[in-house]
């Protein structure tokens, strides 16, 4: 498997949290990403934020020793950083087909 599948298969699984379709993470690494996600998303993507929150702290809960500090999340080349995290992940959550919005022109005025 390539970086970049492991990275899909990272952004599926915290896409998957965030909707609530994941209580808990399955391993070490997950819960840390799912947690400094939750903590990128969280201004913008509240109720996402609480569900990555919530489904590392399940995790963290029964292995309390595999919580990492987040600079380390990227140290152990987990992420690649914390922009494109948070970037990849709120276009998972836009909409896919938005409502086309047809502008027109001013009338001129004389």
């Amino acid at each position: 498997m390539t970086s970049r599948d492991e990275e899909c298969e990272l952004l599926e699984r915290c896409t998957a949290a965030a909707r609530g379709r994941l209580a808990m993470a399955g391993n070490q690494r997950e819960a840390n990403v799912f947690r400094l996600a939750a903590m990128v998303l969280s201004p913008n993507l509240p109720v996402e934020s609480r569900r990555l929150m919530a489904a590392s702290e399940r995790y963290f809960e029964e292995h309390p020793d595999h919580l990492v500090p987040s600079v380390d999340v990227v140290r152990n080349g987990w992420i690649i950083g914390l922009p494109r995290l948070r970037d990849m992940l709120t276009a998972q959550f836009r909409p896919q087909d938005p409502v086309p919005v047809k502008l027109q022109r001013r009338p001129k005025q004389s």
